[in-house]
């Protein structure tokens, strides 16, 4: 089977700080602190690592900083798709030419180009860095744009697209990609919700925001589903879920920034238009954090 990231990849917030600055040092902390909790992987500059507010440079300082602190203890995975095809191939080879173990590139958005724009928009980026293994990322809850599996099957034909992080919410679309790929090809669920039952479909793992707080839970739930200790595998999933509601009741990075606030992480607040949690978010996420154990 292809695993080409590990099974926990952890979409890493961006920490800022007091003066609303990457805060590059910190960030290595919390890459090394994610890795001691279960992570194999570690993107940056995603969705959750606010990349729209981010510029190309921070990005690159970043990826820099980060993966001369990691080392080889995990792989590191570049941000790095744009709706510019021109955009996304100029980062992608600048992380390529750092040596990161991976690009996650999501469908371009806005500008919603039909399914052969994006069939041409992966190859090219894919041509133009070749030695880069490419992660496609399926999200049209936040582009607009959905990539069809016809289009899918046909990028899994060039050497380093090598999987998927699907945030679809379509179960039988990646079941269907599994049954016509087989195991060549890796699906990772993009949503910690949706683990479970991705990986009961052919899923090898997940990028997953919640492994910031519950990584070694995460980890252990995969763990089981791998040995077909599916109630046990089910029952990690039962506590945790609460959890993974949680950090979604308004737009993610915004919870998970709150809760790693909560349990001694200060990561700085958002750039705008996002804006730090407060009220009823507040409220909750301490409620599931302490239920979970993880407050006081």
């Amino acid at each position: 089977m292809t695993i080409p990231f590990g099974r926990l990849i952890t979409a890493m917030v961006t920490p800022f700080d007091e003066g609303g600055n990457v805060n590059y040092d910190l960030a290595v902390r919390l890459a090394l602190h994610l890795i001691d909790q279960g992570s194999d992987a570690i993107v940056l500059c995603g969705t959750t690592g606010e990349s729209p507010t981010l510029t190309w440079e921070e990005e690159y300082q970043l990826f820099q900083a980060v993966k001369q602190g990691v080392g080889e203890r995990a792989k590191i995975l570049a941000g790095t798709g744009s709706n510019s095809t021109r955009e996304a191939i100029v980062a992608t080879q600048k992380a390529a030419a750092l040596g990161l173990d991976g690009s996650l590139q999501v469908t371009p958005y806005y500008n919603k180009p039909p399914q052969a724009g994006l069939y041409a928009h992966f190859r090219a980026i894919a041509e133009a860095a070749p030695q880069m293994p490419i992660l496609l990322y399926n999200i049209p809850g936040r582009t607009g744009c959905k990539m069809e599996l016809e289009t899918i099957l046909r990028l899994s034909e060039i050497p380093n697209i090598v999987g998927i992080k699907d945030s679809t919410g379509d179960l039988g679309l990646a079941a269907e990609v599994r049954r016509r790929l087989g195991e060549s090809f890796a699906i990772y669920s993009g949503d910690d919700y949706l683990t479970l039952p991705l990986m009961a479909v052919g899923a090898v793992g997940v990028v997953s925001v919640a492994s910031h707080l519950v990584g070694r839970d995460i980890k252990g739930m995969i763990r089981c589903i791998i040995e077909d200790k599916l109630q046990e595998a089910e029952a990690i999933h039962q506590r945790l879920f609460p959890l993974f509601r949680a950090l979604f009741l308004t737009t993610n990075p915004i919870p998970v920034k709150a809760a790693l606030k909560l349990t001694g992480w200060d990561v700085g607040g958002l750039r705008l238009p996002l804006v730090e949690a407060e009220g009823e978010v507040i409220d909750r996420l301490k409620q599931v954090l302490t239920d979970l154990g993880l407050l006081a």
